[in-house]
């Protein structure tokens, strides 16, 4: 199964690319953020993240009842963190 997962913007590492640094439960890893390109997404932003892309983003509140919604799925939670330590922007 594949969710979107929210994570915290921690760097805009290309903004001419679209490219952004994000936290999801301490993992870091670099994302696309040009299908927010009319959203301009500063550190401390949160989106919602699928295969690499931020297709959303939602504020901090949103981000803390999905994560405790997500990780109650258990196992589906855990297969979702490992797809996402695994897909990786370059």
């Amino acid at each position: 199964m594949c969710l979107g997962i929210p994570g915290e913007i921690v760097e805009v590492v290309d903004a001419d690319e679209h490219l952004a640094s994000v936290e999801v439960s301490g993992v870091r890893r670099v994302i696309s953020t040009r299908l927010l390109a009319d959203e301009p997404l500063e550190v401390g932003d949160w989106v919602l993240v699928h295969v690499g892309f931020a297709m959303s983003r939602i504020d901090e509140r949103e981000a803390d009842v999905t994560l405790d919604q997500i990780r109650k799925l258990g196992r589906t939670y855990d297969e979702e963190l490992e797809a996402f330590m695994e897909t990786e922007i370059v």
